[in-house]
């Protein structure tokens, strides 16, 4: 009988040894337990031939033993992760053990994939260094759906061919040393950054991940295109999306100030199309670059909630219609203030205008409340005006049964933005948000390309594992290193246009995020659903140490270079004000107002050197970041113990951390009636953070007569959100019961959704 021959990676045919496919199984079992190397190997199901690669033995290893991660079972995704590892190493090394990092570097140099830049930077001697440093043996306990993450997207390939050139350890070690490679002492910092983002303590996003050590030097998570109300604004706004689409970062795109349908245009010379021809031109410039494969490309416009248009955009995403009158595949974020939530209390109607024909109002809208209020009435009662009313009851209801529809429109509160953002209003108003409605930053519309004048708003982001810190004192260590690095990277990374250096040279936006808590809940034995008061204070008092940490350390920073940001003086900080002195008060209701903290340093510091960054703070999406950091998604409850997400990687398996210890702790996401408990989580979190977050509404139609969740519900839920101090509101998800969210089984969710945010899941992690 011929003896069957196998192909090894380099092409070379030998001849088939089972045993050292079994000692691959071994090794990935060793040290797991409740593990079995012959259930793998049984479960694997191979059917050996002649001339079979062995690569495609592996690969059927992995899935084998991926597929048998279940509940009772959890420990198989670090076997599978284990496999995966095995797998790496054979085809970058093309042997287990790694090559030296000089080696890798100089080889990834002359395929032009690394920056050439590390060896201008660090010595052999150096990289020597660097590489007893490293602890391959963390790239193990990367779990299953990490390690797909890791190799499907972030670790540099070629990717005409799909050859892998580094391993998760390599990537981590060199982000560390691209942005510490200036610190004193940097051997120390690049340490102490290498052990916090490779033993999942800092999670960071996927530009970061993928781009930092790469020839490319973009990588902020978050991109805010404002325009204004002409052609050449128009123009040069779709021009800057298409330099960033292509990458690697979220959009967000404000066309609040463009006229409305009927408008005139030139002095009544023509008549305005409206804005969905111009939202159909932003949805093209988005489309058109693919970002290397890496992360798809995806929008939030915003727009004014009392916009002549709103009732049609409203209905952007609704599958009914043509595609002449719908723009899909784009994201939608309505801008309200606390006069639509009067309104529709008091049972009132809504009076939509044409931004062009009530001169002051859109100003006001961003930046002035009381004067907004003025005249929205005066304009409401001039009869020279062309207006259309709505019943504000009617209003909600349509926004609230769109945004349930598609899960995707999203609400924009703007004046808790502005009352409880970082700026002062007057002085740098918040018109936008970003593609995952966290990023609340100043900007100022482009006029043209190389508008000096206007500006484009960067958000680059990390955020800090709670789960696994010890205390609520932990976070001083991780706030401290996450900022510092963010400010190294604002200051490496490239800006195409001349607005996007002028909003960092302005504020060096930051966003320090949280991971895990789902599991940080588990920890503490803390529901979601039904969290007590002595819970919403402990939450009160790790988020006031967040919220100190990471100002502290911003201002830390200030003091050493001996200037803060550009713009300190439009900032709430100059004069000591902090995130917890503009709270909306109707989060008082939740947790009594206390200071734990050492606020009056800290205050007397900022008003002597301000902060480095602004925003400091945003809390945002972490669907990928969380499986590479074995984290539960940033701030959300789980929706299950074991969670199958689909992704270009195929359908990957993600288990809750500590899983055997506390899977009865932790509140599941459709085990909940409603998200009451969990917005009131959010409000008491925000309360500390300068910027936004990415909080969503969730609802299980079982828990409801009929199974049919009454809007009233749904407002009341809006309502509290809006009193207790909430400025965005996020995904609007609808459980059917079939195991997945009903916004993934809409036809226009799973062809616009972008899965690669971290983001912002962007922006996200």
């Amino acid at each position: 009988m011929n003896k069957i021959q196998v192909i090894k990676r380099n092409g070379k045919k030998v001849d088939l040894d089972l045993s050292k496919f079994h000692n691959v199984v071994q090794y990935a079992c060793d040290g797991i337990t409740n593990v079995s190397t012959s259930v793998v190997e049984l479960n694997s199901q191979i059917q050996f031939y002649d001339g079979m690669k062995t690569s495609d033995i592996q690969e059927i290893l992995i899935k084998s033993a991926a597929d048998l991660i279940e509940e009772d079972t959890p420990n198989y995704q670090y076997v599978a992760g284990k496999l995966i590892n095995y797998h790496l190493r054979k085809e970058v090394y093309e042997q287990f053990i790694p090559l030296s990092l000089y080696e890798i570097v100089k080889k990834n140099i002359n395929l032009k994939l690394y920056t050439s830049e590390l060896l201008e930077w660090f010595t052999k001697e150096d990289f020597d260094t660097l590489d007893r440093i490293i602890d391959h043996n963390r790239d193990e306990i990367i779990p299953y759906a990490g390690m797909e993450q890791w190799r499907g997207k972030y670790l540099v390939k070629d990717r005409t061919n799909g050859k892998i050139l580094e391993t998760p350890q390599i990537a981590y070690i060199l982000i560390a040393a691209v942005i510490f490679r200036n610190y004193p002492n940097r051997i120390k910092w690049i340490k102490d950054y290498y052990d916090a983002i490779s033993k999942f303590y800092i999670s960071l996003p996927t530009p970061i991940l993928a781009g930092l050590r790469t020839t490319l030097k973009q990588v902020s998570s978050c991109v805010l295109v404002d325009i204004d109300d002409t052609l050449n604004s128009i123009t040069a706004g779709t021009s800057a999306i298409v330099k960033y689409v292509s990458q690697r970062a979220g959009l967000g795109v404000n066309m609040g100030r463009i006229r409305s349908i009927g408008s005139s245009v030139k002095n009544g010379l023509a008549v305005h199309t409206g804005k969905t021809p111009y939202v159909r031109l932003i949805q093209s410039a988005v489309q058109s670059a693919s970002q290397g494969g890496i992360r798809k490309a995806s929008a939030t416009i915003c727009f004014v909630g009392w916009d002549l248009e709103i009732e049609d955009l409203f209905v952007l995403k609704n599958n009914k219609g043509t595609d002449d009158n719908r723009v899909k595949h784009l994201d939608y974020a309505i801008q309200l203030n606390k006069l639509f939530y009067d309104r529709l209390i008091n049972n009132e109607s809504i009076t939509l205008f044409s931004t062009s024909e009530v001169p002051g109002l859109y100003e006001a809208f961003i930046s002035d409340y009381e004067k907004f209020k003025k005249l929205y009435i005066e304009y409401e009662n001039n009869p020279n005006i062309r207006k259309k009313y709505i019943n504000a009851v009617d209003f909600f209801t349509i926004l609230i049964q769109e945004r349930t529809d598609t899960g995707r429109i999203y609400i924009m509160n703007i004046d808790s933005a502005n009352e409880h953002g970082p700026y002062y209003p007057e002085l740098a108003p918040i018109s936008m948000t970003n593609l995952c409605v966290e990023i609340l930053q100043t900007t100022v519309p482009l006029q043209d390309i190389n508008d000096e004048d206007g500006r484009i708003s960067l958000c680059t982001l990390s955020a800090i594992n709670i789960g696994i810190l010890n205390n609520k004192y932990d976070l001083e260590k991780y706030c401290n290193l996450a900022i510092r690095a963010l400010n190294e990277i604002i200051d490496y990374q490239e800006y195409p246009i001349i607005a996007a250096k002028k909003g960092i040279d302005d504020y060096r936006a930051i966003g320090i995020g949280i991971t895990n808590l789902a599991y940080w809940m588990a920890k503490n034995d803390l529901s979601y659903e039904n969290i007590d008061q002595e819970g919403l204070d402990l939450i009160d008092e790790w988020f006031e140490a967040f919220s100190y940490y990471n100002i502290k350390t911003s201002s830390d920073i200030a003091k050493e270079r001996g200037t803060p940001c550009g713009k300190i003086e439009t900032l709430k900080y100059k004069d000591g004000i902090i995130p917890f002195d503009t709270r909306k008060l109707g989060v008082d209701e939740l947790v009594k107002p206390k200071l734990r903290m050492d606020w009056r340093f800290l205050r007397e510091q900022l008003k002597e050197f301000g902060v480095m960054n602004s925003p400091i703070m945003s809390q945002f999406p972490a669907e990928t970041g969380s499986q590479t950091s074995h984290s539960t998604n940033g701030i959300e409850p789980v929706l299950s113990l074991i969670t199958s997400k689909k992704s270009k990687e195929g359908t990957l398996k993600q288990v809750v951390p500590a899983i055997y210890k506390y899977k009865n702790k932790y509140n599941l996401k459709w085990d909940q009636k409603s998200p009451n408990g969990y917005l009131k989580i959010m409000c008491v979190i925000q309360k500390w953070i300068d910027g936004g977050m990415s909080t969503n509404t969730f609802y299980n139609p079982i828990f409801y007569e009929n199974k049919e969740i009454p809007m009233s519900l749904i407002i009341k839920d809006i309502i509290d959100y809006y009193k207790w101090g909430g400025k965005n509101l996020y995904y609007m998800s609808v459980n059917d019961n079939s195991g997945e969210e009903k916004e993934i089984l809409i036809e226009n969710i799973e062809n616009n959704k972008n899965e690669d945010i971290d983001v912002c899941e962007a922006c996200s992690l």
